[in-house]
């Protein structure tokens, strides 16, 4: 009993902290009127139906909304780490991810990453049961249908199945839509591209926009420009993670190479 009485201004404390965090939860994520209130009296004022209303709010919405950070947080990280694997080894898993369960998900995966490889008949075999039927529209089968072509260089045809995709399905399918349809029209010398990149490269969740572009300002002779670009590149990777200066190694690289172009 008495460690009991010991432990319980650590436990009220700990009710107090749990309460405020509640509190700004309920703020931020503008949550319900009755929820503000209710949080709001167990950060302010404590006491036992405070507490209860702490608790209640805290189990029911704050925690699995932890919950849910965490996991996205968990498959970006995932994302990270897959995409510093060999390319012959995820395509190896993607394959084996297929045998084992035949989805849209891991058939475009495959797909895609055989299209990057420069297997462009391995990849349009992938793809082919999709293209027809209730998955044609997809914007995952689209996407990858673009970079299949673009691949095989039917540049009017990968920018025609681009503009069919859908940006508001996620910022990830955004920006390698928009980044693949600006070097669709960029390689058919169509002035578009300039401002395709630029919507591009705005909430991007990789630096593939933004090291496509400063090639197609050097292209186009606007090198001062591209140099800009490319520093804020550089500055961007001197301060990122191992991770993703790992993950993003491919167009820190590209950059590099540019930077050198220009002198």
């Amino acid at each position: 009993m008495d460690a009991f009485n010991a432990l319980l201004p650590y436990l009220f404390n700990i009710l107090r902290v749990l309460a405020l965090a509640c509190f700004i939860h309920a703020l931020v994520t503008r949550q319900s009127m009755y929820w503000m209130v209710m949080t709001g009296m167990g950060a302010l004022l404590g006491g036992f139906f405070g507490m209860a209303f702490t608790l209640i709010y805290a189990f029911t919405i704050f925690f699995p909304w932890l919950r849910g950070r965490g996991r996205v947080a968990g498959q970006a990280v995932s994302r990270g780490v897959e995409a510093l694997k060999p390319l012959d080894t995820r395509i190896r898993e993607a394959e084996a991810q297929l045998a084992e369960s035949d989805t849209l998900q891991n058939r475009t995966d495959l797909a895609a990453l055989q299209a990057r490889a420069g297997r462009p008949d391995e990849a349009q075999a992938a793809l082919q049961p999709l293209l027809s039927g209730i998955y044609k529209d997809d914007p995952l089968v689209l996407l990858t249908s673009g970079q299949l072509d673009l691949a095989r260089q039917n540049y009017a045809e990968a920018e025609t199945k681009l503009r069919g995709v859908d940006l508001g399905t996620s910022a990830a399918t955004r920006t390698r839509t928009l980044t693949l349809l600006a070097y669709a029209q960029q390689q058919q010398q169509n002035p578009d591209a300039d401002a395709t990149y630029r919507e591009a490269m705005l909430g991007a969740t990789t630096e593939e926009p933004r090291a496509r572009y400063a090639a197609y300002l050097i292209e186009q002779g606007r090198k001062e420009e591209a140099r800009t670009l490319l520093d804020a590149m550089q500055k961007a990777e001197q301060k990122a993670t191992g991770l993703y200066r790992r993950q993003e190694r491919e167009w820190f690289a590209m950059a590099a190479g540019l930077r050198k172009e220009l002198g």
